[in-house]
C-alpha cells in the first residue's frame, strides 16, 4: 500500500534522488525539489534492493569469520580452564602423594622412638635396681667398718682383711656399673639420634651424660619429593635375556646403549627380536618402587614400566594397556596414552626418576634435574610389571651416550625398600 505525502495528502510515487526520500506529484513541482532529479519510486526501490542484496554477501562472510573466531575463542577458553583443571588435578595429587609419604614417614619414625624409649627406660631402670642395691650394701659394708673402728685391737684384728676385701670389691663393682651405665646410654642415645640425623651430623655430636639429651635435634625432615620417593629408592638391574640383539649392557647390568652391529645371543622366548629395548630384572606385584635413570644428553630414550607379559616377537604394540612410558624424540617429551601428550619441559631432564605405586594403580615420572613432576599414569595394575627401557638408536652418532640406572641412596637407619 503506498505512503501518503504528509504535506500534501498525495500518493507518494517518485523517489528524490538528491534528498534521498519518496515524494508525491505536487513535491515534485514545488521549487524544493523541481531542480533535483526524481525517479519513479518502483523503479528507485528496485535499484537500491539490488544494491542491499549485493551487500548481503560480504556482511555475511564477515558474520561467519565472527562465528568461526567466537567458536575458536570459545574452544581456547574451554580448553585452558581444562588445562588448568588437569594442573590443579596434578598439584592436588602431587601433594597428597607428598603428604602421604610423610605420613608413613612420621610413622616410620615415631615407631622407631618409642621402641627405643621403651628399651632405654627399661635399662635405665635395671641401671637403678642395680644401684640401689649396691647402695645398700655400701651402707651395710659402711656400718660394719664404723662398728670396727669403734672395736678394741684384739677384736679390730680379726677378720680385718675380709673386710678391706669387700671394700675393695665394692669400690670396683661400682666403677664397673658406672661406666657400662654410662656407655649404654650414650651408644644408646647415638642409635636413636642416627636414626634421624645425616652422617655428617653423628660425628659433631657429643657424647651425652644421661638420655635425657635435647630432643629437638633428633629430627630432620626434609620437606622434599625426591627425599620420601627416596624410602621406596630399589636397585634396579637390566634382564640380558630380555635385551634386544643390537644392545650393549655393561658388565654390573646397570647400563644399556645401542650397538652397531647386532650381537650373537641366544633367540630366547623373553628376548625383544625388533624393538630396541631391555626390561629390568626386577618384576614388581605390590608396594611402592622408585628408580632414577641417568640420560645425560641424549636426543633420544623411551623408558617406564609395562607388564611382564608384553609380547616381545616381531612387531610390538606398544598398547596404554600394557605399557606406561615416557619418550623424548625432536625435543619433545610425550607420554604415550591414547592420544599421545606433549609435556611441556622448562628445564631439559639429564636425570629422569620414576615412581610405581602399584596399590594406587600410578606410574609417574618426575626431572630430577629440577625436582619437578613430568606425567602420571593412573591404571588399574595386576600381575607382574618390569622397568622398560630402550636408549634408541645412534641417529647418525647424535643419540650414542647410554642409559644408566642410577645406584638407589643407602637408607638411613635400615632398609626400606620393603615397605609395601
Amino acid at each position: 500500500m503506498e505512503g501518503l505525502c504528509e504535506r500534501h495528502q498525495e500518493h507518494l510515487k517518485l523517489f528524490c534522488e538528491e534528498d534521498q526520500t519518496p515524494i508525491c506529484l505536487v513535491c515534485d513541482r514545488s521549487r524544493v525539489h523541481r531542480a533535483h532529479m526524481v525517479v519513479p519510486i518502483e523503479e528507485a526501490a528496485q535499484e537500491y534492493k539490488e544494491k542491499l542484496q549485493r551487500a548481503l554477501g560480504p556482511l555475511k562472510k564477515e558474520l561467519t569469520k565472527a562465528q568461526v573466531l567466537t567458536s575458536k575463542e570459545e574452544n581456547k577458553t574451554t580448553e585452558w580452564q581444562r588445562k588448568v583443571q588437569e594442573k590443579r588435578e596434578v598439584i592436588a595429587g602431587e601433594f597428597n602423594k607428598l603428604h602421604t609419604l610423610l605420613k608413613e614417614e612420621e610413622q616410620l619414625l615415631l615407631q622407631r622412638l618409642a621402641e627405643e624409649e621403651r628399651e632405654t627406660l627399661q635399662r635405665l631402670q635395671e641401671n637403678v635396681t642395680k644401684l640401689s642395691q649396691q647402695s645398700a650394701s655400701l651402707q651395710q659394708l659402711i656400718t660394719e667398718i664404723k662398728g670396727k673402728c669403734q672395736q678394741p685391737a684384739v677384736e679390730l684384728l680379726k677378720d680385718v682383711k675380709a673386710t678391706l676385701s669387700r671394700y675393695v670389691s665394692s669400690a670396683h663393682c661400682s666403677d664397673l656399673l658406672s661406666s657400662s651405665s654410662a656407655g649404654r646410654c650414650a651408644q644408646s642415645s647415638r642409635v636413636m639420634l642416627g636414626c634421624f640425623l645425616h652422617r655428617s651430623e653423628i660425628s659433631k655430636l657429643q657424647e651425652p651424660e644421661a638420655v635425657c639429651t635435647d630432643l629437638k635435634h633428633m629430627y630432620k625432615i626434609c620437606l622434599d619429593m625426591r627425599e620420601a620417593l627416596n624410602r621406596f629408592a630399589v636397585n634396579v638391574t637390566l634382564d640380558p635375556d630380555t635385551a634386544h640383539p643390537k644392545l650393549v649392557l655393561s658388565e654390573d647390568r646397570k647400563s644399556v646403549r645401542y650397538g652397531d652391529t647386532r650381537q650373537d645371543r641366544p633367540d630366547k622366548p623373553e628376548r625383544f627380536d625388533t624393538c630396541l629395548c631391555v626390561l629390568g630384572a626386577e618384576g614388581f606385584a605390590g608396594g611402592k618402587r622408585y628408580w632414577e635413570v641417568e640420560v645425560g644428553d641424549k636426543t633420544a630414550w623411551d623408558m617406564g614400566v609395562c607388564r611382564e607379559s608384553v609380547h616381545r616377537k616381531g612387531k610390538v604394540a606398544f598398547t596404554p594397556d600394557d605399557y606406561w612410558r615416557l619418550t623424548l624424540r625432536d625435543g619433545e617429551y610425550k607420554a604415550l596414552i591414547s592420544p599421545s601428550t606433549t609435556i611441556p619441559v622448562s628445564t631439559r631432564p639429564s636425570r629422569v626418576g620414576i615412581f610405581l605405586d602399584y596399590q594406587a594403580g600410578k606410574v609417574s615420572f618426575y626431572n630430577v634435574t629440577d625436582r619437578s613432576h613430568l606425567f602420571t599414569f593412573t591404571d588399574i595394575f595386576s600381575g607382574m610389571l618390569r622397568p622398560y627401557f630402550s636408549p634408541c638408536n645412534n641417529t647418525e652418532g647424535t643419540n650414542v651416550a647410554p642409559l644408566t640406572i642410577c645406584p638407589a641412596p643407602a637408607q638411613e637407619g635400615g632398609n626400606l625398600n620393603k615397605v609395601e
